[in-house]
């Protein structure tokens, strides 16, 4: 291994503990001075570093993340009034919150608050559109699986099949796709990871996937994808990936089986129609998909098994 790949893999994991560091502490003041420390680069040379492996300035990626994470605790926790939003977000009066979010998504807290769940019903509207249009059309129907209702189905009549589970935290290694989500993604596992995992002799073990951001509200660019592999408490890997815990907790777990393009319906379905049915609200982590070992995934049909995974607890 060659000195200049040993030090773009250490850049990779500081620069990674950075942005780790900053997603579980967006509710607080984050400092330039501060994450320089925890990537061992000095604030000079951080400041640098940072824009150019991000894209984009320190300060912007802070208000990018918290105003985008600020948004979907509007369209979630109808309960919290805008204030409370704001200073769990990092911001330091509702002013300037309300200010930075109007000036970021062109509409005011309160009104995209008023208007999000009518994008969701009519993202809704477009699925059984579309689930219509395959009924009517079976030789172009949806491989699609999200129940396990057996015999002839409406798709009035399709529910999803959801069960609650309690997942352990789990040691996982990961290498992040940053881009937009699609096709992209399965080139990354195929090309990227999956042969990291085959060097390091964990293609058997339980994978998972983690989109970090929503794309109806991140710029498809910077839209944060994390292919991930279940690893002992001893791994140490090869140093391409980095190691962390996976945060356990309740989640909401839906089986998925079919067409990598239907990924998108199917996270639709079970965000905006089944958990506001549930009498469950999300929870704190992020969702994500779980391989089994046995998962079926045919990468010339682009089909695959996989259960989709949201933590969530009680309104």
């Amino acid at each position: 291994m060659s000195v200049a790949y040993q030090s773009l893999l250490e850049y990779t994991r500081r620069m990674n503990r950075v942005l780790e560091y900053i997603d579980r502490h967006l509710d607080q003041p984050l400092e330039l001075a501060e994450l320089a420390a925890i990537a061992h680069f000095s604030p000079f040379h951080f400041h640098r570093l940072f824009s150019a492996w991000v894209g984009e300035t320190l300060g912007d990626y802070l208000r990018r993340r918290r105003l985008g994470c600020a948004a979907l605790q509007l369209a979630e926790r109808p309960e919290a009034t805008v204030l409370e939003i704001a200073l769990e977000v990092g911001f330091g009066s509702g002013e300037a919150f309300s200010r930075a979010f109007k000036q970021h998504f062109e509409v005011t807290p309160s009104a995209w608050r008023r208007l999000e769940p009518a994008r969701w019903e009519q993202r809704l509207n477009d699925i059984r559109e579309r689930r219509l249009r395959s009924f009517r059309n079976p030789d172009q129907a949806s491989a699609l699986l999200l129940s396990d209702h057996e015999g002839s189905q409406t798709p009035e009549d399709m529910t999803m099949d959801v069960t609650l589970e309690d997942i352990p935290p789990t040691r996982i290694a990961y290498m992040r796709y940053t881009g937009p989500y699609g096709p992209g993604i399965g080139t990354f596992w195929r090309e990227v990871f999956a042969p990291w995992m085959e060097r390091n002799g964990l293609m058997g073990e339980v994978r998972f996937g983690i989109g970090l951001d929503d794309p109806q509200i991140t710029p498809a660019a910077k839209c944060r994808y994390d292919a991930c592999v279940q690893v002992p408490d001893d791994f140490t890997g090869s140093g391409e990936a980095t190691v962390t815990t996976m945060p356990g907790g309740c989640y909401a777990v839906a089986r998925f089986s079919g067409h990598t393009r239907d990924f998108p319906d199917a996270w639709t379905e079970l965000c905006g129609d089944w958990l506001p049915r549930s009498g469950m609200q999300f929870g704190s982590g992020a969702p994500f998909e779980r391989y089994p070992k046995d998962a079926h995934y045919d990468p010339v049909a682009g089909t695959l098994d996989c259960d989709l995974c949201i933590p969530v607890r009680p309104l």
